[in-house]
C-alpha cells in the first residue's frame, strides 16, 4: 500500500494573536475612513477657494463693479469729498457731499501718501449718480497703500486708507498662508516633525502652540514698547523674549501636567523645545522690528499660531494616510516625511502674490 504523506495544515491562531489581528483590521478601517473624510473636507475646501479666486478674477476684471472695492477712505466732515472708495485695478469712485457741476480731471488732485508731490495723472471723470463720480487713473493702485485725494474746487482734501479690519484680517491670512513659517520660510520643524505622527497629538500641539504664540508676542511687545525703549535697552530683546517664552512655556507645562496629563505625556520633551522654537521667537523679533502697533502684533502672533497649527494638521493626516501604504525601506520614517513636506511647500507657493485686498 502506498505511503501517504500527511499534508501539514497552518498552527492555529491564538485568540491573542487574533485580537490582535482583528485590532489592527479595525485601525486600518478606521483611519482608511479619516482619511475619505478629509479627502472629501479638503476637496470641499480646495473647491471653495477655487471659486473665490474665480468669482475675485471675474469681479476684477469690471473696474465699476461693487465687488472690487477693496479699499475704503476715511470720512472728512469738512469740505464737498464724502468718502472714496478704491476700485482695483485703476479706478476710484468718490461720493461728494453735495452735486457739482462742471467736475473734469482737472478739478482733482490724487496722490501717494508716501509721494504727496507727486501726483498721480488722472485720465478721466465720469459722473454716476447726482452725487457720485468715477476716476479714471493713468497707474495702477495698491490697495494696501494710503492715498490724498483733493478737490481744488471748493477746497477739500480727503485721505484715502485700507480699512483696519481689513489689514488685520490680511496680516493674519498672509502669516498663515502666504508666509507660513513651515512651508515657506523652514521654521519650527523640530516639532514639526516629531508631533505629527498622530492626528490628535498634532491638533493639540497645534492649539497649545497659537495660545503661546498669542501670550508670549503680546508680552514680548508690551514689554519691548513700554520698558525696553524708554530705558533704550533694544540690544537685550533676544534675552528678554527667550525669558518670557520659557515663563510661559513653563506655566503651560505645569497647568498641562495637572489638568490633561495624558496629552501632557504624548507632546514629551516638544513641549520644552516651544522654549527655543524659531517661530516663538521670530513674531516678537519681526514685531519689534517693524514697529508693530498692538492689534498688528496681535494679528501677526494669531495668524502665525494659525499657520503653525494647519501645517501641524495637515501633515499628520499625510503621515497617517503614508502609514497604510508600500514604502520603499530606504524611504521610510522621516524621508518620507521631508518628501511631504516639500510637497506641503510646493502646494503652498500656489498663495504667494494672493491679495486680500482685492
Amino acid at each position: 500500500m502506498p505511503h501517504e504523506t500527511a499534508r501539514r495544515s497552518p498552527p492555529a491562531m491564538t485568540a491573542a494573536q487574533l485580537l490582535r489581528a482583528r485590532s489592527r483590521e479595525a485601525h486600518r478601517r478606521a483611519v482608511r475612513a479619516r482619511s475619505a473624510s478629509l479627502h472629501s473636507r479638503g476637496a470641499l475646501v480646495l473647491l471653495v477657494l477655487v471659486s473665490l479666486g474665480a468669482y475675485s478674477d471675474a469681479a476684477a476684471s469690471d473696474p465699476r463693479s461693487e465687488s472690487t472695492t477693496t479699499m475704503t477712505a476715511g470720512r472728512n466732515d469738512h469740505g464737498a469729498l464724502r468718502s472714496a472708495r478704491v476700485l482695483a485695478p485703476d479706478h476710484l469712485r468718490v461720493r461728494l457731499e453735495r452735486p457739482l457741476e462742471g467736475l473734469g480731471p482737472a478739478a482733482f488732485r490724487f496722490s501717494a501718501d508716501r509721494a504727496p508731490d507727486v501726483p498721480i495723472e488722472i485720465l478721466a471723470v465720469e459722473p454716476q449718480g447726482a452725487d457720485q463720480v468715477l476716476l479714471t487713473l493713468g497707474e495702477r493702485i495698491d490697495p494696501a497703500q494710503a492715498y490724498l485725494l483733493e478737490l481744488r474746487d471748493p477746497p477739500a482734501r480727503l485721505p484715502v486708507r485700507p480699512a483696519p479690519w481689513a489689514m488685520l484680517l490680511t496680516a493674519v491670512m498672509s502669516a498663515a498662508l502666504i508666509n507660513n513659517f513651515v512651508f515657506t520660510r523652514y521654521l519650527g520643524l523640530c516639532i514639526f516633525f516629531g508631533v505629527t505622527r498622530k492626528r490628535d497629538t498634532s491638533i493639540g500641539m497645534g492649539i497649545t502652540f497659537t495660545m503661546v504664540m498669542v501670550g508670549t508676542g503680546m508680552l514680548s511687545w508690551a514689554l519691548y514698547t513700554w520698558a525696553m525703549i524708554p530705558l533704550e535697552l533694544k540690544f537685550l530683546q533676544v534675552l528678554v523674549f527667550i525669558g518670557v517664552v520659557a515663563v510661559v512655556v513653563q506655566f503651560l507645562d505645569t497647568m498641562l501636567k495637572k489638568t490633561h496629563a495624558a496629552l501632557h505625556k504624548r507632546f514629551g520633551i516638544y513641549l520644552v523645545l516651544i522654549t527655543t522654537n524659531c517661530i516663538i521667537l521670530a513674531v516678537p523679533l519681526l514685531n519689534a522690528a517693524s514697529g508693530a502697533s498692538a492689534p498688528e502684533a496681535l494679528a501677526l502672533a494669531f495668524g502665525s499660531g494659525l499657520g503653525f497649527a494647519l501645517a501641524l494638521f495637515l501633515m499628520s493626516c499625510a503621515r497617517e494616510k503614508v502609514e497604510l501604504a508600500r514604502v520603499p525601506r530606504s524611504f521610510a520614517g522621516l524621508p518620507i516625511a521631508f518628501a511631504l513636506a516639500g510637497l506641503f511647500a510646493l502646494a503652498f507657493m500656489g498663495f504667494s502674490g494672493l491679495n486680500f485686498l482685492r
